[in-house]
């Protein structure tokens, strides 16, 4: 029992360690995770960082482009007032040498009035000059007019496709800024849903290591029980059958002694006989007469034998009784020992058995009650993470969203209220307005 218990106790360590053991794995497995969150935040940032000094980079770039598109505008004015000096040139060229013709064809025509007088001619080619000039004057007004529409136009619009091009450059860097920050949140809930994968297995394989430890110790507790057991059958066994070999050894000495303490009651019924033979043969003397003593003698000495020969015959058939029934009696004795013994230890066998089966059906049971309970916890924290992934993509959508929303508010207000200005200036619609480009200078 000492053994037995001592066994106990060394099986009770091992499981103790191997929880120990087992904690300890999961604790450097948290930490591992925790690292690994940890170090994804630290590169999330730093990702988040870098592509702000990327923006800030590119936003200095846009704002050198703006500057080159400030130029590019001025260049582009000074191409269209180029066109326009060259426009106004050919146009004035054009009015003097249709002033010229008009004039030709004048005095053309005056020439054909020989009758007419010269101061009337001169007046009439003097009018004729003012009205021209005049016309030729109103023309240049109006294409000076239509020159300055056509650049104060230009340059509005002009304006205008800076503006979009700086709203298509806030857009776009929006967008990077929001893909990077969802494509870094799907990263991390996919290291979140392998981390929790990982720890499922670890919680699993933990637990199928504890059970069989557990199982394998009480294998060897039931062994161990089983084989104290039929060393104790074996030893009850052999002590059962060191006693009926040792009454059989000893069963001649107590016959031997039975049959003396037979032998000495038949003596001393012997002894009483001898007694009573006496008296009587004494009394027989004393009332017969004389010559009859020999005869009476001799009938007393024949009836004395004959009865110590019946009883002789008597004692030896109970010496014989006894010694046979003593053998039978110890030989049912021992047989209904050994049936008792055969019975009791059965029933301990059975008894053992049956605590066997009913710890063995308790392991299980507290086994399968592990499992569930560690599926209902996988199942819980899984459900949680599900939903707090789903959480934070609602939240992020929720944020796009937003922003999205107020920077195209914001640049549509920006828009309209540019729209409107050139709409009060008059310039109408200026967002199909084409523009030459640097290689058609």
């Amino acid at each position: 029992m000492s053994g037995y218990k001592r066994m106990r106790r060394q099986h009770q360590k091992q499981l103790i360690a191997l929880e120990n053991r087992l904690k300890a794995e999961m604790d450097e497995h948290r930490l591992r995770l925790q690292k690994e969150v940890e170090t994804h935040a630290n590169n999330t940032y730093i990702e988040l960082e870098r592509l702000a000094k990327r923006h800030t980079v590119h936003t200095d770039k846009e704002v050198n482009k703006i500057k080159a598109a400030t130029a590019e505008e001025k260049r582009i004015q000074q191409q269209i007032i180029a066109q326009q000096k060259k426009e106004l040139t050919t146009f004035v060229d054009n009015q003097k040498k249709e002033y010229r013709l008009y004039k030709d064809k004048i005095k053309e025509e005056m020439n054909e009035e020989p009758s007419t007088p010269k101061e009337e001619k001169q007046e009439r080619l003097s009018r004729h000059k003012e009205t021209v000039q005049r016309s030729q004057a109103e023309d240049e007004a109006h294409l000076l007019d239509q020159q300055r529409l056509v650049y104060d136009r230009s340059c509005r619009a002009l304006k205008r496709r800076t503006l979009v091009k700086r709203h298509e450059f806030e857009q776009e860097q929006m967008r990077e800024e929001l893909n990077k920050k969802k494509t870094q949140k799907e990263m991390e809930q996919a290291l979140m849903i392998r981390q929790d994968e990982s720890t499922q297995e670890l919680e699993r394989r933990q637990l199928q290591t504890l059970q069989r430890l557990r199982v394998e110790l009480i294998f060897l507790q039931h062994q161990t029980e089983l084989e104290n057991q039929e060393e104790y059958n074996g030893r009850r066994q052999r002590e059962l059958h060191r006693k009926h070999a040792l009454e059989q050894r000893q069963q001649p000495r107590n016959l031997k002694m039975l049959e003396m303490q037979i032998k000495k009651q038949f003596q001393d019924t012997c002894k009483v006989q001898n007694k009573q033979y006496k008296a009587l043969r004494n009394h027989q003397l004393e009332v017969s007469p004389k010559s009859e003593h020999k005869a009476i003698l001799k009938s007393l000495k024949e009836e004395q034998t004959r009865k110590l020969a019946v009883l002789a015959e008597q004692y030896e058939q109970s010496i014989n009784e006894m010694m046979a029934s003593q053998a039978m009696r110890l030989e049912e004795e021992q047989e209904r020992e050994c049936q008792a013994l055969k019975q009791q230890l059965q029933q301990e066998m059975e008894l053992l058995d049956a605590y066997q089966s009913k710890t063995k059906a308790q392991t299980e049971a507290q086994h399968e009650r592990e499992l569930q309970m560690l599926g209902q916890k996988v199942s819980l924290r899984r459900a949680h993470l599900e939903q707090k992934i789903e959480e934070e993509l609602a939240s992020l959508q929720k944020e796009r969203t937003e922003r999205i929303k107020q920077l195209f508010e914001r640049q549509e207000r920006e828009m309209d209220a540019f729209d409107a200005e050139s709409a009060r200036l008059g310039f109408g619609s200026l967002g199909s307005l084409d523009f030459p480009k640097e290689d058609d200078r």
